[in-house]
């Protein structure tokens, strides 16, 4: 017994960290140990539950030491006949952490003597789930607890926005249940999830309808925590099927008898608003269509194809790495022919989804259009094109700009796979390629360029004509920017965030900062107007010259890389020049930023034989950003001489720059080091969002 003392006193320790090591030496000691020391272990671990006085820490011990113990065979039956009713007693413990070891350890006994564990105990289990189903937030716990539920209810009815009126009562409390902890439902429902778990395949005998419209009751539960453990026990309901065992018959399989409705509630899942519990359901979705028969597995794809989809453009990267994976398992290489064969149903959903209060969802959906327009046969993609424009439409003009980026994006891409369904969208499509080209955000404008390029393969000199001469009005509108942007003297001088600018008082008023609502990521959003939470929108500051000559940077530099148009594109090289002469206004050292990463790349498209011809129209502009304090710039500077050199040849650029200042030539080689350490990509080039 003296072996065993050190054990038990870590075990039964304050620190989690101690308690962890005593479950170690008490595994390591076990692998040694003989029948009188299992039976000496089974006792003292049994007595810690008998103790009136037992603190909290004490029952996770001995719980956690259970659990070890009975992953070896020679534990008795005696022993754990006698730990099941203390299990019982734990898991309405009023310690969370106790509750979750006591659901563990009852798992490990499923394992251990399968399914009549939990006959045993199903009324308890079930019922525990059933009488927590329902939370009232003032009247629950101690009165420790209903100050602060009381103090949390206050905050949620405060308004987000000073010019709003406050939430009601009603709000306040619809999103404390959707967002707050659950009590003891999150536990009932682990501990029935290591039951299923323990028992395996075993348990399909004893999943009924009964057992599955109380777990479909979770899954449609206001709270967030519940739906997500709701899901993964489905995970493990659906991990049940019989498909491997010998004996399997698939009409006794009730994961096949049930398919339907688990197909419903997964369904429900993929597309939920919150992205813990999207995982959770994908988890489950892929343990279900794993799990089937091919020809079952059939049935349910107009139901989980389109969510599975798009989840896999999700801008949470779990969701979304998880669903790529769970598409490469499930369809292999048939994708896209499982794709074309739903295409009706996926059309369906995307177009619901760009209506989504969630930006991330609206933003995953048009970047799902996109993928239809270039990977999806074309003729089976043609008669939905107009109704997918019209979405994108819609989402062109969204608050958020990640969504309206997108859908810019995924418009070029249908414009150039399907010219002439898309002609009579173009009066519109033009005036808003226009506005996102001179968007606040950077990556708008860029992706505006990418989509205008594909408009000019599509349409070519028709559109080439409007494009070019977009490109001229704003190259010479930069000599128009104001100096100090007076207009906008109450915002912040940086770039904006979400194309939203912050006044700058905002930084000096506590008020505004102390005892106020906080969101998650806008994923409240359903819960206010749509694009809320920290995506708030509604304030979009209105461009400036500055950006539309940089959006047209970006603009040349992606007609060049058309053949086509590589004399046209020379020939606005000298307006090119002259717009990066203007240093007047604080921004342009963001114009020039651009300039020096888009310039090879415009050499490389209209050829370095005619652009020798322009070059030392550019050296000014490069050898002013390359010796600025700005170090993106000066950066990009760098990397620009260095292309340069790779392309013309280092000694034909060093005498044209030695011909137009030969001063330039002491800053030439600390411009080629700084390049050198940099792993900025040259180019800046942006790729499309499939």
């Amino acid at each position: 017994m003296a072996t065993y003392v050190k054990s038990f006193e870590l075990l039964c320790s304050s620190a989690k960290l101690e308690r962890d090591k005593g479950v170690l030496e008490l595994e390591t000691k076990l692998k040694s140990a003989d029948q009188n020391d299992y039976r000496t272990v089974e006792n003292r671990l049994l007595k810690f539950f008998d103790t009136l006085c037992t603190t909290w820490e004490t029952k996770h011990g001995a719980l956690i030491g259970s659990k070890t113990l009975l992953e070896h065979p020679e534990c008795s039956d005696d022993f754990s006949q006698k730990l099941q009713p203390n299990l019982m007693r734990c898991l309405e413990d009023n310690e969370s952490r106790v509750r979750l070891a006591a659901g563990e350890a009852m798992g490990k006994l499923c394992k251990r003597y399968g399914p009549d564990i939990y006959v045993t105990s199903k009324d308890v289990i079930l019922e525990g789930v059933k009488s927590n189903l329902e939370r009232q937030p003032h009247f629950a716990g101690d009165e420790h607890e209903r100050h602060e539920v009381e103090h949390l209810l206050t905050k949620l009815s405060s308004s987000p926005r000073q010019d709003s009126p406050q939430s009601s009562p009603k709000d306040a409390i619809e999103i404390f249940h959707d967002t707050a902890g659950w009590k003891s439902l999150e536990t009932w429902m682990k501990c029935l999830q290591c039951v299923v778990d323990g028992c395996g395949p075993r348990f399909n005998k004893h999943i009924d309808q009964s057992l599955l419209n109380l777990i479909f009751q979770v899954l449609t539960h206001t709270n967030r925590f519940v739906r997500e453990t709701g899901y993964y026990v489905c995970a493990s309901l659906v991990n049940c099927s019989t498909k491997n065992s010998e004996d399997h018959d698939s009409q006794e399989d009730a994961i096949v008898f049930y398919g339907q409705q688990f197909a419903e509630h997964l369904a429900e899942g993929l597309a939920d608003n919150w992205s813990q519990v999207r995982l959770a359901s994908s988890v489950a979705t892929r343990q279900f269509l794993l799990g089937l028969p091919k020809d079952e597995v059939e049935t349910y794809q107009p139901l989980l194809v389109p969510r599975m989809c798009l989840n896999r453009y999700y801008v949470a990267e779990g969701v979304r790495i998880y669903s790529q994976e769970t598409w490469q398992q499930v369809e292999g290489d048939e994708g896209k022919q499982i794709v074309e064969k739903n295409i009706s149903h996926v059309v369906e959903f995307y177009e619901s989804q760009t209506e989504a209060d969630n930006h991330a969802v609206r933003e995953a959906a048009c970047a799902c259009i996109a993928e239809l327009g270039s990977k999806v046969d074309n003729d089976i993609v043609r008669p939905y094109v107009a109704q997918l424009l019209q979405c994108l439409l819609v989402c062109f003009q969204d608050d958020s700009w990640p969504v309206r980026d997108a859908a810019c994006v995924a418009c070029g891409n249908f414009v150039l796979c399907f010219p002439e369904e898309s002609r009579s969208s173009m009066d519109a499509l033009y005036v808003l390629f226009f506005e996102n080209l001179q968007d606040n955000i950077p990556s708008v404008r860029q992706g505006s360029a990418v989509a205008l390029g594909n408009v000019i393969r599509a349409y070519g000199k028709e559109a080439s004509v409007k494009i070019i001469a977009k490109i001229k009005e704003g190259l010479s509108g930069v000599e128009q920017q104001p100096a100090n942007s007076e207009t906008y003297a109450s915002f912040e001088k940086v770039p904006a965030t979400y194309g939203v600018v912050k006044r700058v008082r905002d930084h000096h008023d506590d008020k505004s900062h102390t005892n106020q609502t906080m969101y998650s990521c806008g994923s409240l959003a359903p819960k206010m107007a749509r694009g809320g939470g920290c995506m708030d929108h509604h304030f979009k500051r209105p461009s400036e010259p500055w950006e539309l000559a940089e959006g047209c940077i970006h603009m040349i530099s992606e007609v060049s890389r058309i053949k086509e148009y590589a004399t046209e594109i020379s020939q606005l090289l000298p307006l090119l020049s002259q717009a990066s002469t203007h240093r007047h206004y604080i921004q342009h050292f963001n114009l020039l930023e651009t300039l020096c990463k888009q310039l090879s790349r415009i050499a490389e498209g209209i050829g370095k034989r005619t652009f020798k011809m322009h070059i030392e129209l550019f050296f000014d502009s490069i050898f002013y950003s390359l010796m600025s304090d700005n170090i993106l710039t000066s950066t990009a500077a760098g990397q620009c001489l260095q292309s340069l050199s790779q392309l013309i040849g280092p000694n034909i650029l060093k005498g044209r720059i030695e011909q137009h200042n030969p001063s330039y030539l002491t800053h030439w080689n600390s411009g080629q080091s700084t390049a050198g350490q940099s792993n900025q990509r040259p180019t800046g080039f942006r790729p499309p969002v499939y």
